[in-house]
């Protein structure tokens, strides 16, 4: 089965096969956290995020991986679709990556599919505990795709370029750098229905 959403409400679009994909465009609704002004996106698939003028946030320990040949695979692919439009590559981030593998790593073990992590906490404040945010403009977005037994980075990457909100995330003219993760899970739980599945998590981002 594959499913895709956008905007505020999710809609399912059963398409009979096995990949998944999330992801979510900006829907400006303007909102605080601290005294820090933020754009909230609307819960779909593709997610993004903008803060400015914020604090710096706790950097984890041992927050850092090597890129396995998939996930190089999905970030080549990546830069080569925005290479392809006259876009600038993305660098490989520690922090994003580190970001995209605890989600991927909960997501597999817990069994839950959505940008939120599994204590409900919004995507960005995960991604924030990883990459912080410097004094100035600060923005972080992230796709996330599942495919049952396995996936390869082409079957990845074109299921989000054929998605308006995650081809919009991969072609956002304001990233710099980006983290991958995929991770093999065996009999995975809940969402994924007892299956072998291999979950990802692309994160973007920009700090300046």
């Amino acid at each position: 089965m594959r499913a895709l959403a956008a905007g505020g409400a999710v809609s399912m679009l059963v398409l009979g096969c096995a990949p998944q994909a999330l992801g979510f465009p900006i829907r400006p609704s303007l909102f605080r956290v601290g005294h820090l002004p933020v754009l909230q996106a609307q819960r779909a698939h593709a997610s993004r995020l903008f803060l400015t003028r914020s604090a710096r946030a706790a950097h984890p320990a041992g927050a850092a991986r090597g890129l396995s040949a998939l996930e190089l695979d999905i970030v080549g692919r990546i830069n080569a679709q925005r290479g392809a439009r006259g876009l600038r590559p993305l660098r490989v981030s520690r922090g994003l990556t580190a970001a995209a593998s605890y989600h991927s790593r909960q997501m597999g073990q817990i069994g839950f599919f959505e940008h939120e992590s599994s204590n409900g906490a919004p995507f960005w404040k995960r991604i924030q505990r990883f990459y912080p945010a410097g004094r100035g403009y600060w923005s972080v977005g992230e796709n996330i795709f599942w495919e049952s037994p396995d996936t390869t980075g082409s079957s990845a990457v074109h299921e989000w370029m054929t998605s308006p909100p995650h081809r919009q995330n991969i072609l956002a003219r304001e990233w710099r750098e980006i983290g991958v993760s995929a991770m093999h899970f065996t009999d995975a739980p809940g969402a994924y229905g007892g299956r072998s599945v291999t979950v990802v998590t692309a994160d973007f981002g920009v700090r300046r």
